[in-house]
């Protein structure tokens, strides 16, 4: 089999922000208890025009650009989100389209917070089989549509974004070296979305019990997060042969602080190796490892050779991790340009 390696990197998020203040206007909450429990201060939200293809767009525009590609040039779009823009057609369907990827195959995958990981299963296994040359991976989220903003639990988590990386071919032991993914079905109540579906169908009813809203037990997350996370690294080092001292940047989900902080410790890796940028974005599920991914890769962080650790968890119950071995140099700018024109807005 042929490896698989990311070539190209872009990301975006939403030009309005919600800061802790504002929702301390929208509920009953505060700053304080935000960051301390969170770790976040600020998120983005998406405008009422702008629907989760929109924003992946963007980030499938820079990625492609990054990797020096055209849309036509891509073989298969995979694009995770837990909230498409429509049931149906898919979301990726209607990307493939806004992009103009008129060669490509495009299909949803809905694995929560897990879905960019995954993702990057599917394109290194579609890549190593030569079902495909060009496979762009999208994790987008427009979440600021399905939060409940009674609910101060959850509301003060969650945002918007954006993150795409476009995978290709590349020798055996370079690119991906290892994915780890599981699930555990019987802890679907742990995060979820109760109504809407053909089990419990859009009616009044549930609009008026508030069904279509996120749903969440924190405390029961927090300990199955991060052992599931913690496990999911380890297993990707034991089928390569590396340990955590081979890993040079960890890039983690962005659900909450406190599980990061528990899941860079009991992995023993140092602080400084493990990204963060929750406090900006909140937790932006799907989109949120790209989007850090991108952050890192443009801020000249990663060097050829660097082993990067990827790991989430997510709704379903869902998780799973990546290690690969960094074969791309830093680009020659730290960002790309953005025309008004094109409709993407400022990053």
């Amino acid at each position: 089999m042929r490896g698989a390696k990311i070539t190209g990197t872009g990301m975006y998020v939403p030009d309005r922000v919600l800061t802790n203040r504002d929702l301390e206007h929208m509920v009953e909450t505060s700053d304080e208890w935000i960051r301390e429990r969170t770790g976040i201060r600020e998120r983005r939200i998406a405008a009422p025009d702008q629907a989760s293809s929109d924003l992946a767009v963007i980030a499938a525009r820079r990625a492609l650009e990054s990797a020096g590609l055209f849309p036509k040039d891509v073989d298969q779009i995979v694009l995770a989100t837990t909230t498409p823009d429509r049931y149906l057609p898919s979301c990726a369907c209607t990307v493939q389209a806004k992009l103009g990827a008129s060669n490509a195959a495009a299909y949803d995958v809905f694995a929560a917070c897990t879905g960019f990981v995954y993702g990057l299963g599917i394109a290194r296994g579609v890549i190593g089989t030569a079902q495909a040359d060009t496979v762009l991976v999208i994790g987008v989220e427009t979440l600021s549509r399905i939060v409940d903003y009674t609910d101060r639990n959850t509301c003060v988590l969650f945002g918007d974004g954006a993150g795409a990386a476009v995978l290709q071919p590349c020798a055996a032991g370079d690119g991906i070296l290892a994915i780890s993914m599981g699930s555990d079905g019987t802890l679907g109540e742990v995060l979820e979305i109760p109504a809407g579906g053909s089990g419990q169908p859009a009616s009044a009813e549930t609009v008026q019990a508030r069904g279509h809203f996120i749903k969440m037990r924190g405390r029961e997350l927090f300990k199955i997060a991060v052992r599931a996370m913690e496990d999911s690294v380890r297993r990707t080092l034991e089928s390569t042969g590396l340990s955590t001292d081979d890993i040079d940047l960890l890039v983690p989900h962005q659900a909450n602080q406190r599980i990061l902080d528990a899941v860079q410790q009991r992995l023993g890796i140092p602080a400084h190796k493990v990204i963060g940028n929750i406090e900006r974005y909140g937790n932006t599920s799907s989109a949120s490892i790209p989007i850090s991914l991108d952050e890192v890769v443009r801020e000249g962080r990663l060097e050829p050779g660097d082993h990067v650790g990827l790991v989430a968890f997510g709704g379903g119950a869902t998780w799973g991790a990546t290690l690969m071995r960094w074969t791309q140099p830093a680009p020659l700018k730290p960002a790309l340009a953005v025309t008004a024109a094109a409709g993407e807005g400022a990053r």
